[in-house]
C-alpha cells in the first residue's frame, strides 16, 4: 500500500471545555477539504496577517520577501512590508551597499518591480567596465603630465598681479622734493585794458 502523508488532529475553538469541532489535518488535503481550508487561511490572514510571499534572489543568494498590505482584525491599515534575508548578514548587521543597488531601491520603495537576476548582473558588469574606463583614463592623463613636465611643455600657473593700496609694499606718505619748485621767474601775468564803455 503507498505510503500516506502523516495525519496530525487540529482542534479549533472550545466551548466549555468541549471542543468546538475536531477534523484531521493532513498535508495534502483532499479536494473536499479545500473549503475548510480557505476558511482557516481567511481567519489566519484577518488576525495574524497574510504571510510573506517570495519575491526573488540576488546574485549572492540574498532571498527577498514581501508582506502586502492589509487590514489587522481591528480594521488597522498596515502597509507592505519588504524583507531580504542576507546569506551571510543579520539585519544589524547591514550596511549600504551590503545587497545590489537594483535590490536596495526596491527595498527603499523607489521602484515598484522587483529586479531580476540577469538585470543585477547585467548592471554590476557595466559599472565594473566603466570603472576599469575612469581608472585607464586617469593613468593615461598622469602619464601624459609626466611626459610634459620633461618636455618642458607644462605650463604652470600664472603668478597674479594685484594691483590697488592691498599691493603696495610701502603705506608712507610721499615724501616732499628738497628742491623748492617756483614759477617767479616764468610767470607774467597778462596785459589787462579795461573796456571802454561808452556814455
Amino acid at each position: 500500500s503507498a505510503s500516506r502523508a502523516p495525519r496530525v488532529p487540529f482542534r479549533f475553538g472550545e466551548t466549555k471545555g468541549e471542543p468546538l469541532f475536531w477534523f484531521v489535518a493532513s498535508q495534502r488535503p483532499s479536494p473536499g477539504m479545500s473549503g475548510v481550508w480557505r476558511f482557516l487561511r481567511l481567519l489566519k490572514q484577518r488576525f495574524i496577517g497574510p504571510g510573506s510571499e517570495y519575491v526573488g534572489i540576488d546574485h549572492f543568494g540574498n532571498k527577498y520577501y514581501r508582506i502586502p498590505q492589509h487590514k489587522t482584525w481591528a480594521g488597522q491599515n498596515i502597509k507592505e512590508r519588504r524583507i531580504v534575508k542576507a546569506v551571510s548578514l543579520q539585519e544589524y548587521q547591514y550596511e549600504s551597499g551590503a545587497i545590489p543597488t537594483e535590490w536596495e531601491a526596491w527595498m527603499k520603495k523607489r521602484r515598484n518591480n522587483a529586479p531580476t537576476l540577469e538585470e543585477c548582473i547585467q548592471n554590476k558588469n557595466c559599472r565594473k567596465e566603466m570603472k576599469a574606463k575612469v581608472e585607464d583614463l586617469g593613468e593615461k592623463s598622469k602619464l601624459l603630465q609626466a611626459k610634459d613636465r620633461e618636455e618642458g611643455l607644462e605650463v604652470g600657473p600664472l603668478p597674479t598681479q594685484i594691483t590697488g593700496h592691498a599691493s603696495a609694499s610701502n603705506y608712507r606718505k610721499p615724501e616732499r622734493s628738497e628742491d623748492p619748485v617756483s614759477t617767479a621767474n616764468t610767470f607774467q601775468p597778462g596785459a589787462w585794458m579795461p573796456a571802454d564803455h561808452k556814455k
